[in-house]
């Protein structure tokens, strides 16, 4: 489908109308064809048939939580639904028996004619799609109703049951429904249809609902949670039916935005599309449009409708939710609302003396979008001017404009390259005045300075964007906004860009390392032709090691002179050479960080899971029956892993991390597990560390991967090892049991069905692919250095044999000599255990791993009395007891910027 850009003659005056073929006069004065001059000139977008409104999102997602929060009401404040019920009960019971009557009557007839009279309405008027979706969700919202019912006979607590249902009048040894059956579904049906959007049917609605009420509850076969759940359950049914299946698309067409025109005096003749780089974003700024008069200057015509005015719902409130006060617009903004706002700040923007399109009208086109009417500006944007064409004295125009709207305090909010227009006399104007904000504080005002800043900067450098704002408004102001200068307080597209440029930078300097160090490496003369290995003197070693250093220093040479500021950056610089005392720290503005708000989330998912595993033990007979000195034992096994892991880690890392620190990583790790499987978080963890400590992104990666690589084929081995071990103990010869070959036989069963299914061997490979990208080079440079290999190897073998003995010690504790289950055996469950903790996709291998600890000690030969408290017990000090400690060493490590 094809859509026009702007007018190409949009300043040299508007055709005469008499001069188009289409739109040619009769005698009289009258125009031919004027059905034809309703469409819009090109095809605009086809619109889809449906939408999803993130409106019915949230109100599904409230309504979702309504029920949780009633069922918790009932649950937990018995006397409280108790006392309700009799207090209705005595209020209901001094009724009128006619009346009761009556009103039972009247809506029993009702609930059932009103939905099919708005149907006969909607079919009539040619909205049998409203209708389909309304019977859609009063099927789904049936079968949620029978549901309920079912869980509250069978499954629910007495408390709730209570809440909900009571002996029913006509047979005392029968309950009353806990959600009625028919009311559910009705409801469900009148909101997806949108009657309650129309006045009247609305009306008719809450009568028929309170009568309904009135006579169930009067006659004792309901009660009120029973009510309320019972609209909760049909309102938000019909809400998830809409937002699953779309609404159907009230857009407004061509058609409907030319006779919106002609509605408030004008006569169109031509409507162009404008494409806009916010509309191909899926922006929500309004599509608009170019229009042609028979008797005046052309218009620009925005329309904002409910659909695209709902366009980047999200994201405005996550700015909201996160940023200081400051953030986008209202998030749920009603279009009288968008309306007024436009039309303020365009009248407000003129009163100040800046140049902004002229408002000439507003209308409605119908109920769900409006448009703005302004005279066309013409011209083009800053976007797509070449870079000769950006002169200074456009860009000190630029901030003349600004500076008319601050003076009148008076916040654009979105000063990029697609709001600042430039006309064909070279005037600029500031369009888009949509989501700006009159009154504003120093805060916006100071943003707005450094977003132009930047905004100008990325078409003409620092130098130049800095130089036109001190000229207009001089070094105080400029300087003021550098705390201001942080992409945070940026706009979406100017954060974009900004990444895209740092990968681009990030690129040149890699190529630039890579180049100085192919020149910088000579062919050394300890080298042989034939390949076979040459023992080197001490002068030789002496003169490898000096190449070494020399390459090293060519690169890191390399690297400095390839190394570039961002723009950022290089505004701060610009603005501190006139202003060396200005403010560079930046400012808070952000009220809830990602990484705070994921450290919540990991900590209530942490609490959330250690709950669960505590409620079901009990401590008594724990307690009496432990030998602490094995407890305290697996407890010294549980510390000193830590220091293994650190080992196993620094292994495998030729460059020099600080020891303590990377202990503290590995406690770190043990909160960070807790939220995201054991292989994945801790992965993530050790490569964010090294990146920090010093080492380049790539190497830490290939460090990482290199260990995990190395602990992996550990773990097989040992796990075979022992496996064999364990097999030979109870048989004569040094022969495995039929079950370890059984298991082993297994395992090469699951390769061979992994290798040999396409799908399943592409994900496995991308997986290691990824995982162990670099390795090889990087085991390379850790073999010239046996001494961090013997470290990296004796690391991974101590860190098995800690968790081994924990676990050993943890048997003990609760067992005797009877009960004793030989290291290999202990060795084989832990390392089985500990390959499923890896690959479940529970936090901590939580569930799989306790099963499968308590499963294979059984199988060994060790009784359940004792295995269940002693894998407890591990489970205990391995992974729940560190993770106090490890949120305090992740906390401490990310404020020293170690991760």
């Amino acid at each position: 489908m094809k859509q026009q850009g702007a007018h190409p003659e949009d300043t040299e005056g508007t055709p005469d109308a008499s001069s188009r073929p289409d739109t040619a006069k009769e005698p009289g004065g009258a125009h031919r064809d004027v059905a034809h001059i309703d469409e819009v000139e090109g095809d605009e977008p086809l619109l889809p048939a449906r939408v999803h409104r993130p409106s019915d999102l949230m109100r599904l997602v409230g309504g979702v939580l309504a029920v949780v929060v009633l069922l918790a009401i009932a649950a937990f404040a018995h006397g409280t639904t108790s006392g309700l019920e009799q207090d209705i009960n005595k209020g209901t019971g001094q009724a009128p028996d006619l009346l009761i009557k009556i009103a039972g009557l009247a809506s029993s007839i009702a609930i059932l004619l009103v939905p099919v009279a708005f149907a006969i309405e909607r079919l009539i008027k040619r909205d049998g799609l409203r209708i389909a979706d309304g019977v859609l969700a009063a099927v789904l919202a049936h079968g949620v109703t029978l549901a309920t019912d079912l869980w509250v006979a069978r499954a629910a607590p007495d408390s709730i049951q209570d809440a909900l249902t009571q002996p029913s009048p006509g047979d005392i040894h029968a309950l009353t429904d806990p959600v009625h059956g028919y009311l559910a579904p009705v409801i469900a049906y009148m909101t997806a249809v949108g009657m309650s959007r129309r006045p009247r049917w609305r009306a008719v609605l809450w009568v028929v609902l309170l009568l309904d009420a009135f006579s169930m509850l009067v006659t004792g076969y309901t009660t009120p949670f029973s009510i309320i759940l019972t609209v909760l359950i049909g309102w938000t049914v019909a809400y998830g039916t809409l937002y699953a299946v779309g609404s159907p698309n009230v857009r407004p067409t061509g058609r409907t935005l030319m006779a919106g025109l002609r509605t408030v005096g004008f006569r169109p003749v031509t409507a162009s599309r404008e494409e806009t780089a916010d509309a191909a974003e899926g922006g929500d700024r309004g599509r608009r449009y170019f229009v042609t008069l028979e008797d005046g200057p052309p218009l620009d015509v925005t329309v904002v409708d409910r659909e695209q005015q709902a366009q980047g719902f999200f994201y405005r409130a996550w700015r909201n939710l996160a940023l200081r006060g400051f953030a986008t617009r209202r998030s749920l903004q009603s279009l009288r609302q968008a309306l007024e706002q436009e039309a303020l700040l365009a009248y407000a923007a003129i009163a100040a003396g800046a140049n902004a399109p002229k408002l000439i009208a507003t209308s409605e086109l119908g109920p769900d979008a409006v448009m703005l009417v302004y005279e066309h500006t013409g011209g083009r944007t800053l976007d797509s001017l070449d870079d000769d064409e950006i002169t200074d004295e456009l860009l000190r125009d630029t901030w003349h404009q600004v500076k008319a709207l601050q003076s009148r305090r008076i916040a654009h909010r979105r000063l990029v390259g697609d709001a600042i227009v430039v006309d064909r006399s070279g005037t600029v104007i500031l369009t888009d005045l949509r989501g700006g904000e009159i009154a504003a504080g120093d805060l916006l005002l100071r943003m707005d300075v450094s977003q132009l800043l930047v905004t100008l900067g990325l078409r003409v450098g620092a130098e130049r964007a800095v130089a036109s704002a001190l000229s207009v408004l001089g070094p105080d102001a400029v300087a003021d906004c550098l705390p201001m200068l942080q992409p945070i307080a940026l706009s979406r597209s100017t954060r974009a860009t900004l990444r895209r440029l740092a990968r681009e930078r990030a690129e040149r300097e890699r190529e630039a390392v890579l180049e100085a160090s192919r020149h910088s490496r000579p062919p050394r003369a300890h080298e042989a032709d034939d390949s076979r290995p040459v023992v080197l003197d001490k002068a030789g070693k002496k003169a490898v090691r000096a190449e070494q250093r020399a390459e090293k220093r060519a690169i890191d040479e390399a690297l400095d002179e390839a190394r570039e500021e961002d723009m950022l950056s290089q505004i701060r610089q610009e603005v501190l050479r006139i202003r060396p005392q200005a403010p560079v720290e930046p400012a808070r503005l952000e009220r809830v960080r990602p990484r705070t708000l994921i450290s919540l989330i990991a900590g209530a998912i942490g609490a959330y899971f250690l709950l669960t595993q505590l409620t079901h033990i009990e401590f008594g007979p724990l307690i009496s029956n432990a030998e602490w000195g094995w407890v305290a034992a697996a407890m010294l096994f549980s510390a000193l892993s830590y220091v293994a892991a650190a080992m196993a880690l620094l292994g495998f890392v030729p460059e020099r991390v600080p020891f303590l620190r990377t202990v503290a990583a590995q406690v770190a790790g043990s909160f960070v597990k807790i939220v995201a499987p054991a292989a994945v978080g801790g992965v993530a963890l050790n490569t964010r560390f090294l990146q920090r400590a010093g080492v380049r992104p790539g190497l830490a990666v290939a460090s990482v991967g290199a260990s995990q690589l190395f602990g992996l084929g550990c773990h097989i081995l040992m796990l075979l090892a022992f496996g064999y071990l364990t097999g030979t103990e109870k048989t004569p010869s040094l022969s495995p049991s039929r079950t370890v070959i059984g298991g082993l036989l297994t395992v090469a069963v699951l390769v061979l069905v992994v290798t040999s299914v396409p799908f399943l061997r592409k994900f496995v490979v991308t997986r290691v692919r990824s995982l162990f990208a670099g390795v090889v080079p990087r085991m390379l440079d850790v073999l010239q250095r046996p001494q961090k290999l013997v470290t990296g190897i004796g690391g991974m073998l101590l860190l098995t044999a800690c968790f081994v003995m924990c676990l050993d010690a943890s048997i003990r504790a609760f067992g005797d000599e009877s009960t004793s289950v030989s290291i290999a055996g202990v060795a084989v469950v832990f390392l089985a255990g500990n390959a499923l903790g890896s690959a479940a996709p529970t936090p901590g291998g939580v569930g799989a791993v306790e099963a499968t600890l308590t499963v294979g000690l059984i199988a060994v030969g060790l009784p359940k009395e004792v295995a269940a408290p002693a894998v407890l017990l591990f489970r205990l000090l391995t992974l729940w007891l560190p993770v106090l400690p490890g949120w305090l060493a992740f906390n401490h490590l990310t404020r020293k910027a170690a991760l």
